[in-house]
């Protein structure tokens, strides 16, 4: 498909969707939690970022419905928001468990979950910056990053898991802490739906 000189409004606001996300793990990976009632105001800020992606993902269906000529088939743009949407979804989500189990201290896996996460991220936007700018074949070596980190949250998960049941007793702990661990991991298998989206996409329209 050869695409014009002139910037999308589905790339736009797919490229907003990325950028919004991006910001919201930034948060996630920034944030201090000193006590309790700190998790309530987090869980509100990750609502706010969920919010407005369910904004952006309304407005783009809204465009797709009134467009009759989209510059890559319109399922692929709907899916690969839908997706992006996802990871987000998964983050606010997991945020409110923080609050539900009053989780005031993240241990190493945890952080380096989030880590994760917000690397995936960051791949994901520019990713879409290069579908912005109609560059789809250099948006291969961002999925390709984004495959690797869910990779690497593949195995974190395992060694996470293997601890915990090493050194906690408390049944309680256990549970909650392997929930987190798995709510986590399943946000990078989003993102690894994001880089399918992607490489689906190249394979269309390169």
């Amino acid at each position: 498909m050869v695409f014009g000189t002139k910037k999308d409004v589905f790339f736009e606001k797919l490229l907003l969707i990325a950028n919004n996300i991006e910001e919201s793990a930034k948060y996630l990976i920034e944030v201090k939690v000193k006590n309790v009632s700190d998790l309530k105001e987090i869980a509100t800020v990750m609502k706010s970022y969920e919010s407005k992606g369910d904004t952006y993902i309304h407005e783009l269906i809204v465009d797709l419905n009134k467009t009759f000529i989209t510059p890559i088939e319109r399922e692929d743009i709907l899916q690969l928001a839908m997706k992006m949407d996802d990871v987000l979804d998964g983050m606010e989500q997991c945020v409110a468990y923080y609050e539900m189990f009053s989780f005031t201290a993240f241990d190493e896996y945890i952080e380096k979950f989030v880590s994760y996460i917000y690397k995936s991220t960051i791949e994901i936007r520019k990713a879409m910056e290069l579908l912005s700018n109609k560059k789809l074949l250099d948006m291969r070596m961002h999925s390709i990053e984004i495959k690797d980190i869910e990779s690497k949250c593949d195995e974190l998960l395992r060694v996470s898991i293997k601890h915990l049941f090493a050194i906690q007793k408390d049944p309680i702990k256990i549970i909650q802490h392997k929930e987190i661990y798995e709510m986590l991991e399943k946000i990078s298998d989003s993102s690894q739906d994001v880089a399918n989206t992607i490489e689906t996409i190249i394979m269309r329209n390169a």
